[in-house]
């Protein structure tokens, strides 16, 4: 009997973008010598044998995968088991990601340096457009008030 077929995506990744090698290897945990593979891609065969090596892939390499591991005892039982489907989706090759993360965050700093600016203008405008001036000092006769809090630290 066959138990138990998987297929595995060498090198191992969430994405496969074009352009990348990539091999897909069917294995069984149970099933005796000799197994046979055949290799399915949309319901339609592919390839034979354990390594299925795509190479160089692009778009069109994308679609649904298994494998159907078959061996055949004493000339008459044939036993199979099919392993789970590996959807292989393919993007395409590029730093479209990174290169809208990076407009993004562009963007970003350009606004919140805008708005200091703005922020910075209006601040100056309201303050009459010049630095405060010091208080002139008192002149004779006048009392000058103070105020002093002196506060204890432990």
């Amino acid at each position: 009997p066959m138990a138990n077929a998987t297929i595995t995506l060498a090198p191992p990744a969430h994405q496969v973008h074009a352009g990348d090698p990539v091999t897909l290897r069917c294995s069984v945990q149970v099933g005796s010598a000799p197994v046979t593979f055949t290799w399915l891609r949309d319901e339609r065969q592919v390839a034979q044998g354990p390594l299925l090596e795509l190479g160089d892939i692009d778009l069109g390499h994308s679609g649904t995968y298994h494998c159907v591991a078959t061996n055949q005892l004493d000339g008459h039982r044939v036993f199979q088991a099919l392993s789970p489907e590996l959807a292989l989706e393919v993007t395409p090759r590029g730093h479209g990601d990174t290169g809208v993360a990076a407009a993004i965050g562009g963007s970003l700093l350009f606004l919140v340096l805008l708005l200091s600016v703005i922020v910075a203008w209006c601040w100056w405008h309201r303050m009459g457009g010049t630095l405060p001036e010091p208080p002139a000092p008192p002149e004779e006769g006048e009392v000058l008030y103070s105020h002093v809090v002196i506060t204890e630290r432990a």
